[in-house]
């Protein structure tokens, strides 16, 4: 059972930034590629950005591109989320998510989910 815990969500300004971090439990979180979804009030939960267990490959919603990265620290068991040029639309709850696969993980599947960040930004 791999557990997972957010941080560094918050308030902040249309156009600030924010990086979130997801620690993880597991000695083999190097084994797990990492996701970040998030779910808007009255919406699905989408997905966010991914990264493969190695950190060589990742991959992001359109929504996003150009504005978040993603990056891992293995040593620390760690997965983060950088955000930019923050708007109101990103408003949600952020999860972090586990999947052995890459691909699953990017086409929305987990199979560990963390409690969730709130973000909020404010216009």
């Amino acid at each position: 059972q791999v557990q997972l815990v957010e941080s560094g969500g918050g308030l902040v300004q249309a156009g600030g930034s924010l990086r979130l971090s997801c620690a993880a439990s597991d000695r083999a979180f190097s084994s797990y590629a990492m996701g970040w979804f998030r779910q808007a009030p009255g919406k699905e939960r989408e997905f966010v950005a991914s990264i493969t267990r190695s950190g060589d490959k990742t991959s992001f919603a359109d929504s996003v591109k150009g504005r978040f990265t993603i990056s891992r620290d293995n040593a620390k068991n760690t997965v983060y989320l950088q955000m930019n040029v923050l708007k109101p639309e990103d408003t949600a709850v952020y999860y972090c998510a586990a999947h052995v696969y890459f691909m699953y993980i990017s086409a929305g599947r987990a199979d560990y989910w963390g409690q969730g960040t709130q973000v909020t930004i404010s216009s």
